[in-house]
C-alpha cells in the first residue's frame, strides 16, 4: 500500500506509540525526502527531573529513514533498520525537533552499492534540536539495504 505524503503523516500522527510519547510528524515532503518531527513534553510526559524522557527522544527518530528509503527505492529493495545509538548532549524540556533529509545523491549511491545484489549499510546522523537551535541529542542510525533476489541481474 502506497499512501501519499499527507496520509502518511496523518497515520503516523495517530499511531499509538507516537501519540503516547508526544511525538508529532510536522511535515512530509511529497517526494518523501524531507520529514520534520517534533516532540513536546507536557508535565505528565516528562521524566523524574522534569526534562524529556530519553526513550522519547530516541523514538522520534526511529522509523523515518527506513520509511523514506522504502518509498524512494521502491518495492525492489529490502530496507531495514540495523543499528542505532544516541548521544544525549544536554537536557531539554520544551519542544524539540528532528529533520530528516534524503538527497538524490544518497539514493543513487545506495542503488549503485546494491546493484549486484550486495547488501549496503548506509549511515545517517540526526540532530535533535530545541527551539533555540541547540543540539540536545545526536542519533546515529545504520540501515540495511539489499536488492531483492528476484530483481538482481542474472549472471
Amino acid at each position: 500500500m502506497h499512501l501519499n505524503h499527507r496520509w502518511f503523516r496523518i497515520l503516523l500522527n495517530i499511531w499509538s506509540p507516537f501519540r503516547g510519547a508526544g511525538i508529532k510528524v510536522r511535515s512530509v515532503s511529497p517526494d518523501f525526502r524531507h520529514v520534520i518531527v517534533d516532540l513536546k513534553a507536557p508535565r505528565w510526559k516528562r521524566n523524574y527531573v522534569g526534562t524529556h524522557f530519553g526513550g522519547s527522544l530516541y523514538a522520534m527518530t526511529d522509523p523515518f529513514y527506513m520509511l523514506m528509503l522504502m518509498r524512494n527505492l521502491g518495492r525492489d529493495y529490502w530496507v531495514w533498520d540495523k543499528t542505532a545509538s544516541i548521544d544525549y548532549l544536554t537536557a531539554a524540556s520544551g519542544v524539540v525537533s528532528a529533520h530528516f533529509r534524503l538527497s538524490e545523491g544518497q539514493i543513487q549511491a545506495i542503488r549503485d552499492a546494491t546493484a549486484t545484489g550486495d547488501k549496503h549499510l548506509p549511515e545517517f546522523h540526526i540532530d535533535i534540536v530545541d527551539a533555540q537551535g541547540t543540539v540536545v541529542a545526536r542519533v546515529h542510525r545504520t540501515l540495511y539495504v539489499r536488492l531483492k533476489k528476484d530483481r538482481r541481474p542474472s549472471a
